[in-house]
């Protein structure tokens, strides 16, 4: 289950990444979808308006943990700031039948 969860949280992201939200919410986000970063709505909006954001950014995904219906990302980003060496970034999505249901985030 959890490698599983682990493929579905990683696709999920970068599919929100590249800016596919609909496809992204469609093939595995579920319902409701609760976003625990103040600055995020809840639900397909909120990463509509994140995925704007992160148009000149780019992710390199450097350790991916599971554990049950938890999946941990730890990533390096460059372009969420004008910090030259970038930033870490963790993300922790929470899945329920399969499907991503709550993300919180550390930068």
């Amino acid at each position: 289950m959890s490698e599983t969860n682990k493929d579905i949280a990683v696709t999920f992201y970068k599919a929100v990444i590249d800016g596919r939200i609909e496809d992204a919410f469609r093939r595995y986000a579920g319902t409701p979808y609760r976003q625990h970063n103040p600055l995020i709505e809840d639900g397909m909006e909120g990463l509509r308006k994140v995925a704007t954001w992160l148009t000149d950014a780019r992710c390199e995904i450097k350790r991916v943990f599971a554990d049950g219906d938890y999946v941990i990302l730890h990533s390096h980003w460059h372009g969420l700031s004008d910090n030259p060496r970038g930033e870490a970034v963790v993300d922790i999505f929470r899945l329920e039948g399969g499907k991503v249901i709550e993300h919180w985030d550390v930068i």
